[in-house]
């Protein structure tokens, strides 16, 4: 029921996955009036794939995480998270309020052994394909553990998702040399130094896009400000281009001829198809969809719930984090 638009861009992205995952089975959380009225439009209804599971509040966009968590236990959002729990759900999915979700899904969740915070992890376009970054709001001023505990859990996902046997990882910084950073970026080097991980050292905010690493690992305050930037960046760079191309008639022809470029381009670097941050370290997948996700978009996110359940997640992340932290080799 969250998000900017709702049911509306829900249902008819969970009929997307559905058809997409033939082996895929639904469970839509929310009020049951307003999502059957949404089906009716799709001309579909509840199925033995599809179902409707009633509740009667929904956490807005602005409420306070505080004030979800005591007050909200019948949401669309406590609900779905407590459906994992249950083990009725492998995912929960949602697009509703990022501190929201983040602090319900810890509460009834609860954090995986050897995690003391969970971390927001998104997958970005890269030079080279793209790469798995994280914290990116969760947490602000983490310590040096809680930074070297990033690291594992993105070189775990980034492992499994990707299949690759040694994912390389890099510390977020403001420069390369040994002597910049603040404390907890210097002592977190040192941490992820010692431990068996393919850790390649300090990368800076231009080796984002590049794909110089598999893994980005920062504090959550410079994670989110990246990740804002970088969208702010691509709508003004999409702003100058289309009021460029309207410019004259020559550049409207001009944007005729471009337009199987543009288009090309807009296909690699859509935000629609990399839409779906894992809230990983808990006990349980919680995937966190953009809130103005479009049905595509959203669909997307379903997707990458699909992933990692069918890659089992917390439980590599689980079976590896404990021997990585004390600095042995996992087999």
């Amino acid at each position: 029921m969250g998000g900017d638009f709702g049911p509306e861009v829900t249902v008819p992205a969970a009929l997307t996955a559905l058809k997409k995952f033939t082996a895929l089975k639904l469970i839509l959380v929310g009020d049951r009036e307003t999502i059957t009225r949404q089906l009716q439009k799709q001309g579909e209804a509840e199925s033995d794939r599809l179902r409707i599971h009633h509740t009667t509040q929904v956490v807005t966009m602005d409420e306070l995480p505080s004030r979800a968590l005591r007050g909200k236990k019948d949401s669309s959002m406590r609900r779905a998270i407590d459906l994992v729990k249950l083990g009725e759900a492998a995912a929960c999915v949602s697009a509703g309020n990022t501190g929201a979700l983040m602090a319900t899904a810890r509460y009834v969740l609860k954090t995986l052994e050897g995690i003391d915070r969970p971390a927001i992890l998104t997958t970005l376009p890269t030079i080279r394909g793209h790469s798995h970054m994280l914290d990116l709001g969760a947490n602000i001023d983490s310590s040096a553990e809680v930074l070297a505990q990033f690291a594992i859990m993105g070189s775990i996902l980034s492992g499994v998702v990707d299949s690759i046997d040694r994912p390389t990882v890099g510390l977020l910084n403001v420069g390369e040399e040994e002597i910049k950073g603040n404390e907890q970026v210097k002592e977190a080097h040192k941490l992820l130094t010692a431990m068996e991980i393919n850790y390649k050292g300090y990368i800076e905010g231009d080796d984002i896009y590049k794909g110089s690493v598999d893994v980005i690992v920062c504090d959550g305050f410079v994670g989110n400000v990246a990740l804002k930037t970088s969208e702010g960046l691509a709508k003004m760079v999409s702003h100058y281009m289309r009021e460029e191309f309207r410019r004259n008639l020559f550049t409207r022809l001009a944007a005729v001829v471009a337009m199987p470029v543009l288009r090309a381009f807009r296909r690699r670097i859509d935000p629609r198809e990399y839409n779906g941050a894992s809230l990983v370290g808990l006990r349980g997948i919680v995937i966190k969809s953009h809130g103005g996700a479009d049905s595509y978009s959203f669909a997307s996110a379903i997707g990458e719930a699909v992933i990692e359940v069918d890659k089992n997640v917390p439980q590599r992340i689980k079976d590896s984090v404990l021997s990585l932290m004390e600095g042995r080799k996992i087999a």
